[in-house]
Formats: C-alpha cells, sequence, structure tokens
C-alpha cells in the first residue's frame, strides 16, 4: 500500500497527490490535516465515501484526501456541515460546484475597493494628540477599527483607514475618545439593521428565484453572483442619498434651534414651500403655469390678513 501501508517506505508525504495513493486512516490524517476521530465523524456524517476494506484494515484513496480538503474549504467559506453535504451531494450526481463556489467568494469578497493599511502605535498617538491611551487602543481593537499584528506589539493593521481618519478629525476637533467610540457602537448596531433589512428585501424580490432550491443549480449560482455584483453598490449609494437628505434636513433644524426665533424672523430670503401637485395642477388651470406662483403669495397674504382682521375683531370687546 503506498503511502504508509505495509512496507510502504517513504511515508505519507511520498505518496500524497498521486491520484493512484492509498492510505491508512492514520496517513490520511497526517496528509489532510484533520483528526482521525474527525474523518471517521465524516464518514458516519455521509460526508466521505466508504473506504475499501482489505482484511482488517480501511484503505483510503486519493479521492478522500480531496474530499477532506474540499471539506476544510467550504467549512472556512462559513459553510455549516449539513449543507456541505448538500453540495457535496449534487456534486456527486454531476451537478458543477463552480457556480455556487462563485456565488460564495463574490459575498464573502471585499464589498469595498478601500485597501487595509497598517499604523505603528508611535503613529497612532501621534494622530491622537500624542496622548498614550492604552484603554482606548483596547476599545479600538474591540471594535475592529485596529487589528493587532501577530509578533508584533507596536503594529497594527487598519481595516478601514478611513474609518480612523474620520476618528482622528472628530479627536481633533474636540470630541472625547469615549464618546467616539459609543458612537461607533450606536451608528454600526443602525446601519447593520440596514444592511439586514436590504438582503430581506433583495432576497425576497431578486434572489429567491435562484436560491429557491438548495442547493442551487450551478446556473441560478452563477447569475445569482452577477446580481450580487450590480446590487453590491445601489445598497451604500441608497444610503448616501438617504443619509445625505438626512443631515440636510437635522443640520438645518439644529441650526434653527440654537440661532433662535429672532434670527429666523430676520430672514427675509424666499424659502421653498412644498405643495400638493393637486393643488398645483388647479392653480395652474385656474391661471395659467406662469402666474401660480403670484397666485399662491397672493391668496397666502390675503389669508393671512384674513386671519389677522379675525383676531382683532374677536379681541375687541362688544358694547352692551
Amino acid at each position: 500500500m503506498t503511502g504508509g501501508g505495509a512496507g510502504g517506505g517513504g511515508g505519507p508525504s511520498a505518496a500524497e497527490g498521486r491520484p493512484d495513493a492509498e492510505y491508512r486512516i492514520e496517513d490520511l490524517a497526517h496528509a489532510s490535516g484533520a483528526t482521525v476521530r474527525t474523518i471517521r465523524a465524516y464518514q458516519d456524517r455521509g460526508l466521505l465515501p466508504t473506504p475499501e476494506r482489505r482484511g482488517r484494515a480501511n484503505v483510503y484513496r486519493y479521492t478522500h484526501l480531496a474530499r477532506l480538503r474540499q471539506i476544510a474549504d467550504l467549512l472556512e467559506r462559513g459553510y455549516t456541515l449539513a449543507s456541505i453535504k448538500e453540495l457535496l451531494e449534487a456534486w456527486d450526481a454531476g451537478r458543477g460546484l463552480g457556480g455556487v463556489l462563485g456565488l460564495v467568494a463574490e459575498v464573502q469578497g471585499p464589498w469595498t475597493d478601500e485597501e487595509a493599511g497598517r499604523i505603528s502605535r508611535a503613529e497612532l498617538d501621534t494622530r491622537f494628540g500624542s496622548t498614550q491611551d492604552d484603554t482606548a487602543v483596547d476599545e479600538a481593537v474591540a471594535l475592529g477599527v485596529l487589528e493587532r499584528v501577530p509578533g508584533k506589539e507596536d503594529e497594527f493593521l487598519v481595516p478601514s483607514p478611513q474609518e480612523l481618519s474620520v476618528a482622528a478629525e472628530l479627536y481633533a476637533a474636540g470630541v472625547p475618545l469615549s464618546a467616539i467610540s459609543g458612537h461607533l457602537r450606536e451608528l454600526r448596531g443602525q446601519v447593520e439593521h440596514i444592511a439586514s433589512r436590504f438582503l430581506e428585501f433583495t432576497t425576497e424580490h431578486v434572489f429567491a428565484r435562484y436560491l429557491g432550491h438548495s442547493p442551487p443549480t450551478d446556473a441560478d449560482a452563477a447569475e445569482a453572483a452577477s446580481m450580487v455584483r450590480r446590487l453590491r453598490p445601489l445598497a451604500q449609494q441608497t444610503v448616501d442619498a438617504e443619509l445625505a437628505r438626512a443631515m440636510r434636513m437635522f443640520a438645518t433644524r439644529h441650526l434653527n434651534h440654537h440661532l433662535g426665533s429672532e434670527a429666523l424672523n430676520d430672514d427675509s430670503s424666499p424659502r421653498p414651500v412644498l405643495l400638493p401637485a393637486g393643488t398645483v395642477r388647479s392653480v395652474q388651470a385656474l391661471v395659467g403655469p406662469e402666474r401660480v406662483e403670484a397666485f399662491v403669495a397672493a391668496a397666502t397674504e390675503r389669508e393671512v390678513q384674513a386671519r389677522t382682521l379675525d383676531i382683532l375683531a374677536a379681541s375687541h370687546p362688544k358694547g352692551k
């Protein structure tokens, strides 16, 4: 037996990768990185084909090694053993996994063009006021804004340099680090809710047709991957547009509040007023499109004057 059978000199590494290789279970475990116990568990769950029986020993082949590596790859991609079994059964039935794995790669790949960076502890301290705040660094690591580099205590990976720059600008503007961390935690929860709702929405109306059966066909999975590429930027574009609208609305509201009523009353500049479409059409039919603005202004002034007269009349004591 090659790869570790009786008298099979050279050990498993000499035969590993050969299509005709044969393994004892211990050699298969060594070649695959799985434990003997794991291999037996996979057999019991139907994830591995039954090995050939020779006397008192089980004989495994290269197909078993390839299957173990395939399972390990799918586990790293986030699949459960139950879903892996379904995929492998589809594979064994002649349905390809190329589309499915392409879909997984598309979903699990980067959702932004931003590239991660690195920063030293000295650079980090400089950007945040030259103060060595270990608590703040630990909080940043917990939030994922920074990631520690194994073996390098004074160096960090920065998944999103843009996010770190925002924090630095806020700190420079006077916002405490604790407030920045708290705001990020709150914001992250709200954004994750938005992402969840967007996925529910697109799954219901778009992806259900491709993922209605499990596992999806190779063609359906490939089409779904294409749709992911098309729809991926839409979520961010929608959030950007709505955030801009909301920021303008609330910033204006806050500014008006802090300026006070006197400053607002002194503002004589015209302001847009939204009117119902039906009202606009009625006025156009009455006076023509070019006179809508003048008519609305005159009607408003007349209404204000009429109400003023009513108030004055109501406040005058009647004679006995």
